[in-house]
C-alpha cells in the first residue's frame, strides 16, 4: 500500500516540465515565480529519489554471488 502513496515519477516529471515552461516564459510575478521554483526543486528531489530507488532495485536484481555485476541493457525489440 505504501507504493500507491509514493509519488509517481511520470506525473512528477510532467509537473516539473510544466513549471519549467511557466518560468521560461518569464511573465509570472516574482512571488509566483518563487513558488514555482520551490515546487520545481521539490519535484526534482522526488524524481531523483525515485530514480535512485530504481537503480538500487536493479543492482539487487543483478547481484550474483554477493557481487554487483554491471550489465548492459539490451532492448530486444530493435
Amino acid at each position: 500500500m505504501a507504493a500507491k502513496s509514493a509519488p509517481d515519477f511520470e506525473h512528477s516529471l510532467q509537473q516539473l516540465e510544466g513549471l519549467v515552461e511557466q518560468l521560461e516564459q518569464g511573465d509570472l510575478p516574482i512571488e509566483d515565480a518563487l513558488k514555482a521554483f520551490e515546487q520545481g526543486v521539490k519535484l526534482t528531489r522526488e524524481c531523483q529519489t525515485i530514480l535512485q530507488q530504481a537503480e538500487q532495485k536493479v543492482q539487487l536484481l543483478t547481484e550474483q554471488d554477493g557481487e554487483i555485476h554491471a550489465t548492459d541493457f539490451h532492448d530486444d525489440q530493435e
